[in-house]
């Protein structure tokens, strides 16, 4: 079994040609799935492998406390690995092909109100080069909706402050156009002159954002920052990367945004997962009659 997902692995890799976050991402959920059924049934051949076993399996992992959100990611990784073992002829039939994925859990995205967006990117006022940085950010955050990888990965050969776009590689290696809004154009400006210089070493790449030693910031040091200057600006822990971006496309929205442009500008394959944000509108415009509407 091992065997089978390291070629699957490789498959992803190099025929579909998606992200190494994804492959680890499959590899560890199958490799999960392998054990079970080695040291739970004694099993160790593909062909071994029924519809029972997995509902049991997936029955198991709802016992030990899995959501419903992360039963359907290793729900949909089981369904494309048997799906594929049984296209290559490595095995008769596909065991998960009947199994239904759970209901999934709707919850309505945090976000900021427009006051405490623009309360968070002005708080930050010096003008060191960490402070330019974290304010160019913060701003390119909001204005552009952008996934915390995005940020992270964006180059200066792919920002052009002058027309106002920034090219970013999204899930999927798809590749899209955001826009940079005047607010942020400034201080991503402001910190390419002042502050970006004085953090460039000799071997320094052309990424946007960097450390104090010239070296490209991780996932989590972008994500501490925001946390960090949140809670300096009063609002506490609740405010992270993604919820900067759940404001843009929800203040967007609220100011009359079309929903396909918003897809479009947060590089969702499917417009269904932008349809949350109506979501978010329609109970902006319940509470909004409950407080004004004389029968309401």
């Amino acid at each position: 079994m091992l065997d089978a997902i390291d070629s699957f692995i490789l498959h992803l890799a190099t025929e579909r040609g998606l992200s190494t976050n994804y492959q680890v991402l499959i590899r560890r959920v199958l490799e999960a799935f392998a054990s079970w059924t080695k040291e739970d049934r004694q099993m160790a051949e593909i062909s071994a492998v029924t519809t029972q076993t997995l509902t049991d399996y997936l029955a198991r992992r709802k016992r030990d406390g899995l959501a419903a959100s992360s039963a359907r990611i290793e729900l949909v990784a089981l369904k494309i690995f048997f799906r594929w073992l049984a296209a290559r002829g490595k095995r008769a039939g596909d065991p998960a092909e009947p199994i239904l994925p759970p209901r999934q859990e709707k919850h309505l995205p945090d976000t900021l109100n427009e006051q405490d967006a623009r309360l968070l990117v002005e708080s930050i006022i010096g003008n060191d080069p960490l402070d330019r940085r974290d304010r160019a950010i913060l701003e390119l955050f909001y204005a552009s909706g952008l996934r915390l990888t995005e940020l992270v990965e964006s180059r200066l050969e792919n920002l052009s402050l002058e027309e106002g776009w920034i090219r970013v590689t999204g899930k999927g290696n798809k590749t899209r156009l955001s826009p940079v809004g005047a607010a942020a154009r400034e201080a991503i400006a402001a910190y390419l002159a002042h502050g970006r210089p004085a953090l460039v070493k000799p071997k320094t790449q052309s990424h946007v954002f960097l450390t104090i030693n010239g070296t490209i910031l991780t996932r989590a040091r972008v994500y501490q920052i925001v946390q960090e200057r949140a809670k300096a600006a009063g609002l506490g822990d609740r405010v992270h990367p993604h919820l900067l971006r759940h404001s843009f496309a929800t203040h967007l929205l609220n100011n009359g945004a079309d929903l396909r442009v918003i897809q479009e500008m947060l590089g969702h394959a499917d417009i269904s997962t932008t349809q949350i944000y109506t979501h978010v509108d329609q109970k902006r415009l319940k509470q909004v009659h409950r407080q004004f509407h004389p029968r309401a």
